[in-house]
């Protein structure tokens, strides 16, 4: 969801038909992402998407909670998600990220994350979000996405 994915008219969305997840998207053409995940969204009643996974075994570190790097990898989801509408005319990449690590991720948890657009400029979008799990904080971050290219 960088940008990089195979050229189409559009992302592409799933929509999960059953399980725990019926009834949350999931993108399908990104090959890290799919590799990394599985990381789900819906839009809340809000109107905010909301974005969400489990971490499992895959996702741990040497101490038994979510690995920093598995953390950011699903926060650099979440910044697309979030910032789908500012981006729905472009192609993007993330510029700039920031991260604090406030809180452990154990496996098998619902790690949530909601963020906002700061502002959404011509060529750049400021994002920011936090995660939670059971309500409390283990991660927030912000970033910059740069618009590349017109989607085509």
């Amino acid at each position: 969801m960088d940008g990089t994915e195979a050229e189409t008219d559009s992302w592409v969305h799933l929509v999960v038909q059953g399980g725990e997840w019926a009834g949350w998207s999931m993108y399908g053409n990104d090959p890290f992402e799919d590799h990394a995940g599985p990381f789900y969204y819906r839009i809340a009643e809000d109107g905010r998407p909301v974005c969400a996974m489990r971490p499992e075994h895959k996702h741990m570190n040497g101490g038994g909670f979510m690995h920093g790097g598995a953390l950011m990898t699903f926060a650099d989801y979440c910044l697309f998600v979030i910032a789908r509408d500012a981006l729905k005319d472009s192609r993007s990449v993330t510029a700039t990220f920031n991260s604090e690590f406030v809180g452990a991720v154990p496996e098998g948890s619902l790690l949530e994350c909601r963020g906002e657009v700061v502002k959404a400029g011509r060529s750049m979008v400021f994002v920011r979000g936090i995660m939670t799990v059971e309500g409390d904080a283990v991660l927030s971050f912000s970033a910059v996405l740069k618009k590349t290219a017109p989607r085509t």
